[in-house]
């Protein structure tokens, strides 16, 4: 992104992509500091704290859409709570300060600090329920993935689009007993299958870069608020991704329709999701196949840091040095 390109129509200032990934950078430090200690609240709760911090420093009036529950489930950086300084453009926020906190507790891999913003009404206020999705990488055409249609259909098509055959396709999916028939059908088509443990918004960007992941399709069952947090990293990447609500209870539908949808059993299209122009940040806590873990030197810390912006096409990758250690302190 140049400096003389036009500002977007949204009127988020630029300005705002670096700060974003300063957030994410605090939240990862703080989380990274109880890596392997086998404490996932800790680990969550010094990422909330952090992140929160550096939010209420921001220059906007947001609002968090996708957060760590409703207010009467989460203390901070709840759903619905304000936060920044008032001085600036009203914006959604969705973010998991620590995305794979059991992960992060364990100290295995791609353990993120992951936060999206965009113009207000622009992310999908999603309920805190699970979500059924299906998601590719870029270059393929449009409709080449169906949630409706089955999983071997799907994998035949992204082999077919990718010129390969299916037993050269790679699958993610969460390990979870609910997935067992979804693995047996994938397991039938010949195509291999990455089992995570945690983590859905990695394993779904992971699909944006097959080369490097070995990661060509995702699918199954995870977290509603994830799905929207993998849908904005998609929107500024590219890819497809459909996904539909797993409403099962009656509360599930009331909470569903005090936050806005009306149709629990929608299908939800990557637009729906998350609009033209959405700021993305991740940092890593620990290692992981796209960016790398938080490492604590003696005289300083480096973080490594995707942040992207849909309306410009923009993926940076910042790994930094700090070497003022005072600044992950808390006030």
């Amino acid at each position: 992104m140049s400096d003389t390109e036009n500002q977007p129509a949204s009127g988020l200032d630029r300005i705002l992509t670096l700060e974003l990934a300063r957030v994410a950078e605090r939240a990862a430090v703080s989380a990274a500091r109880l890596r392997g200690h086998g404490d996932e609240m800790a680990a969550d709760q010094a990422a909330v704290d952090a992140m929160r911090r550096e939010l209420n420093r921001l220059p906007i009036d947001g609002t968090v859409v996708i957060g760590e529950g409703e207010r009467d489930e989460a203390p901070m950086l709840y759903i619905g709570e304000n936060v920044g300084t008032k001085q600036g453009p009203k914006v959604d926020i969705a973010l998991d300060p620590l995305e794979g906190t059991t992960i992060c507790a364990k100290n295995l891999p791609n353990s993120l600090a992951v936060i999206a913003l965009a113009p207000e009404g622009d992310l999908l206020n999603a309920p805190d329920s699970y979500m059924d999705k299906i998601a590719i990488g870029p270059g393929y055409k449009e409709g080449t993935i169906d949630l409706d249609a089955p999983i071997a259909d799907n994998i035949a098509a992204v082999a077919k689009e990718k010129g390969v055959k299916v037993n050269e396709v790679t699958a993610c999916v969460l390990d979870r007993p609910r997935h067992a028939r979804l693995i047996e059908e994938i397991r039938a088509t010949g195509a291999a299958i990455r089992l995570i443990g945690d983590g859905d918004v990695a394993g779904i960007i992971h699909t944006t870069d097959p080369d490097e992941t070995g990661i060509d399709i995702y699918a199954g069952i995870g977290g509603a608020p994830e799905g929207v947090l993998a849908a904005a990293a998609l929107r500024c990447i590219g890819g497809q991704m459909e996904t539909r609500l797993v409403i099962t209870r009656d509360e599930q539908v009331e909470r569903a329709h005090r936050m806005g949808i009306e149709d629990v059993k929608k299908k939800y299209t990557l637009e729906e999701m998350a609009g033209p122009d959405v700021l993305f940040a991740a940092t890593g806590v620990t290692d992981g196949n796209f960016l790398q873990g938080v490492r604590f030197g003696r005289t300083n810390i480096t973080t490594h840091t995707v942040v992207m912006r849909s309306s410009t096409g923009t993926v940076r990758y910042i790994k930094a040095q700090h070497t003022d250690l005072e600044k992950f302190h808390l006030d």
